[in-house]
């Protein structure tokens, strides 16, 4: 039940009220492998999800599980090394409930990555492509039996849901780094297969640029909480029909290694960067 559901959310928030110094303005969701982002913390107050009532439990290879509360240069946020995934078997619901705590907590932005595989011909392993909007597969809308529960803004509008001047921001941060960045349509499946040959081509018809099994939940439920959004795709392959041999998440863990230390810098200037928006 929606009561139910906000009752818990607000479990979990006064649980984190008790443990934290701060209030974190930004989202920081890291995926496999770019876990190293949280060292330059300073303030630093590291919980497993398990530990906070009601959060989910990552299970997925590469995430870890864990919520790092603390400030850069004096700007308070929080980063969650490693997400929630739809095929884990968690609910759509449970997948975005820490948005929804979090939210309570005061964050007002929400910075993710995530791995996906290229679907556009132009997209290679180390790529990082900003998502400027997403084709939903996931079977499901996270916001079913939540949304109506409040009595006005029960339908959210999913225009420019990746917010503009965080992609104009990202943009500047990049040519500073002198790192290439390119834009596009993320399409996300519930996986936790691959995606076939036939289903690529099919998704590159529809406009897909890339696809993935994740984060899409996440900004449905971010937007619904009127929380800014910025997405940072990172190919680690290509997608089915454009690559050699068998898909594997071992692949996806070292081309994520290859373009972590770039990456790592450049999720950092970010924050430099929206600290003085």
């Amino acid at each position: 039940m929606p009561e139910n559901y906000y009752k818990k959310v607000e479990e979990a928030a006064a649980f984190l009220r008790q443990k934290i110094s701060i209030s974190p303005k930004l989202i920081v969701v890291l995926s496999g492998g770019l876990q190293g982002f949280a060292d330059i913390l300073t303030d630093i107050l590291l919980l497993k999800s398990t530990e906070v009532p009601h959060f989910p439990k990552a299970r997925a290879e590469g995430h870890a599980g864990e919520l790092v509360f603390g400030k850069y240069y004096g700007y308070p946020l929080v980063v969650l090394r490693g997400r929630y995934h739809f095929y884990e078997g968690l609910s759509a619901q449970e997948v975005v409930f820490p948005y929804f705590v979090l939210k309570q907590l005061g964050a007002e932005i929400v910075m993710s990555t995530n791995a996906v595989g290229g679907v556009r011909n132009d997209l290679n392993p180390g790529d990082i492509m900003l998502v400027t909007d997403h084709i939903n597969m996931m079977g499901t809308n996270p916001l079913i039996g939540i949304a109506l529960h409040r009595p006005a803004e029960q339908f959210t509008n999913m225009n420019d849901c990746y917010d503009p001047n965080l992609i104009k921001l990202a943009y500047a941060v990049g040519a500073k780094q002198k790192l290439k960045l390119k834009e596009g349509v993320y399409l996300a499946n519930s996986g936790p297969s691959y995606e076939t040959k036939s289903e690529i081509k099919m998704f590159r018809g529809w406009g897909a640029d890339t696809v993935g099994m994740s984060s899409v939940f996440e900004v449905i439920a971010s937007r619904f909480l009127k929380m800014r959004v910025l997405m940072l795709n990172i190919v680690t392959n290509p997608a089915a029909d454009r690559h050699e041999g068998e898909l594997s998440h071992q692949e996806v863990l070292v081309a994520m290694e290859k373009i972590r230390f770039p990456l790592v810098l450049f999720l950092q200037k970010m924050v430099e960067g929206i600290a003085k928006q």
